[in-house]
């Protein structure tokens, strides 16, 4: 049984797949928002490869399509004050602090 198990509370197994956990210093939009010209909402970026793409709530979705092309699993909140993460195969969310 995992510790997880133990205590009840759900965990990320795919954190050896986060490659990158710092926001870049300027952050233009969802890329690819940016190329066909659309809006969105809110971005994340991809824990994997740094890609930022924009939410769930956005039209289209780049983020959840990204990960689905990929395979990368986890985003992370690209939003001020923001330092929330995201795992799509695990359905859980949490936050790296850093070291």
């Amino acid at each position: 049984m995992s510790r997880s198990e133990l205590i009840g509370v759900p965990i990320c197994s795919h954190l050896d797949q986060i490659e990158v956990t710092e926001l870049p210093d300027k952050i233009d939009g969802c890329e690819e928002c940016l190329k066909i010209g659309s809006g969105w909402l809110h971005l994340r970026m991809c824990m994997t490869c740094g890609k930022i793409g924009c939410c769930d709530s956005s039209p289209n979705k780049h983020a959840t399509a990204h990960e689905r092309e990929s395979g990368h699993p986890i985003v992370r909140s690209a939003e001020p004050g923001e330092d929330w993460s995201w795992c799509y195969l695990d359905e859980v969310a949490f936050a790296v602090r850093p070291q």
